[in-house]
């Protein structure tokens, strides 16, 4: 599953994973969301309802690039550094180029599309 994601006039590619939460984040699309900056590390934008989790392992580790979503908030997750394994954090995808916009600080508007 092909997405983009458009921030000001960066696009950037992305592959989802083939699981239940990439699935359900997929059908969703498209979506306006507003990122904000958490942790120095990520990314986050609460999405409009919580994801399906059948299947999911019970954490993560993230690197750079990583589209994630932590399920005990329901926050979409997108990281511009690398973080340590965390529970409750399901991989969606990755960004395959453009995360070093993720890097500039404050809100960033997103819109997040279907690539096919």
């Amino acid at each position: 599953m092909k997405i983009r994601l458009i921030i000001k006039d960066k696009v950037l590619p992305a592959t989802l994973d083939d699981n239940a939460s990439a699935r359900d984040f997929y059908a969703m699309l498209p979506l306006r969301l507003t990122l904000e900056d958490y942790a120095a590390t990520e990314k986050i934008a609460y999405l409009p309802r919580k994801l399906s989790s059948t299947g999911a392992p019970e954490g993560f580790a993230p690197s750079a690039g990583d589209i994630t979503w932590y399920a005990p908030w329901g926050n979409l997750a997108l990281f511009h550094k690398g973080f340590r394994y965390s529970s409750g954090l399901v991989s969606l995808g990755r960004i395959e180029s453009g995360v070093d916009v993720l890097r500039s600080p404050g809100k960033q508007p997103v819109l997040i599309e279907r690539a096919e």
